[in-house]
């Protein structure tokens, strides 16, 4: 392809990438090194029918002054990466120094907001995007063995949890798992504990983000996996069979080395997705055993009445760095392949 045909080919994709993806991410990173205008406070007499005392108010004119004049809010640089509610250096210093051993210090080190939300962004990524994946190719083979005409209703009822909106699904769970609930009642009754309460216990509350996290993000492994089935060459599947071999061999010689591309690509989109949790959370009302990176984000956008916009941005450059991170061994086993193959 003429290289003037490929430039006006691909750049309506860069402008659009430009647009949407590379300046939102500039501007974080740029919002990232500054915080909020310190509150400008004067001493104002304030008067009733029977005496008059003298309060400290917000200036509100000067401030409104201050952030026309500086709209980002103050210079504050990677102080904001480094402060305790971010990666803490600080702290963790204090809480090395002061503790007893390793294990101690680790244990209070996970207890900072930071640490806490990543340890369950990390535990609810590497727990559920293999699950996922697993269990939607499970899904996969099995639809694709049953026969055409039922095979449409079969896929219309597996795509259900995606149809359902993420917030709704997980309320409808959240019912669910209520003392009160199916499961519940249920849970009760198997462990002989009327008190028992899915809500109230960490470890239970993190299982059920889970289950949840693999329920709803199985459909959209299922349904590629299942394209991607119908793309399995039929030749090398009837000599393998002419050859003896038995289905989990057709399935592990055959199908898994087939499919092995699209897995990289459903790796590398659940990590990304699962590493945003969020609605679940919420929906579950767990922020009182379970936070992510993406809720801390959440709170300081809703940190009373001044936004903490310098907070929020450093988180999600954080974010977006350890998202890099693990994706990339996939990216570099994905381009290595490539290069081998040309």
């Amino acid at each position: 392809m003429p290289h003037g045909t490929f430039a006006k080919f691909i750049l309506p994709s860069l402008t659009a990438m430009f647009l949407f993806i590379a300046l939102p991410i500039v501007s974080i990173i740029y919002q990232s090194f500054f915080i909020e205008h310190e509150q400008i406070m004067i001493t104002v007499e304030a008067c009733d029918p029977f005496r008059c005392v003298e309060e400290v108010r917000i200036d509100a004119e000067a401030m409104i002054a201050l952030r026309e004049e500086q709209p980002a809010g103050r210079f504050n640089g990677l102080a904001t990466y480094t402060d305790s509610a971010h990666l803490a250096f600080s702290e963790i210093q204090r809480i090395w120094s002061s503790s007893p051993d390793a294990w101690a210090a680790l244990d209070r080190i996970f207890e900072l907001p930071f640490y806490r939300a990543l340890v369950f962004t990390l535990a609810y990524t590497f727990i559920v995007t293999p699950a996922s994946i697993g269990l939607g190719f499970l899904v996969a083979l099995a639809v694709n063995r049953i026969p055409q005409f039922f095979r449409g209703a079969v896929v219309y009822f597996s795509l259900l949890p995606m149809i359902v909106p993420s917030l709704l699904g997980s309320l409808i769970l959240f019912w669910m798992i209520d003392a009160r609930g199916i499961i519940g009642s249920f849970l009760q009754a198997l462990f002989n504990d009327p008190e028992l309460s899915v809500k109230a216990d960490p470890v239970l509350t993190w299982i059920t983000l889970f289950a949840y996290g693999t329920w709803s993000s199985t459909p959209f492994v299922f349904i590629i996996f299942f394209a991607a089935l119908q793309t399995v060459p039929r030749d090398t599947l009837e000599a393998s069979m002419v050859d003896g071999a038995s289905r989990l061999d057709r399935v592990r010689f055959v199908v898994i080395p087939h499919l092995a591309p699209v897995a990289t690509f459903l790796l590398v989109v659940s990590i990304m997705d699962n590493f945003r949790v969020f609605e679940a959370i919420i929906g579950f009302s767990a922020q009182a055993h379970a936070s992510s990176l993406s809720s801390l984000i959440f709170n300081d956008l809703r940190s009373g009445e001044i936004p903490l916009f310098g907070s929020a941005a450093a988180t999600s450059i954080m974010t977006i760095f350890c998202i890099g991170l693990l994706m990339t061994p996939s990216i570099r086993r994905s381009w290595t392949a490539f290069q081998t193959k040309t």
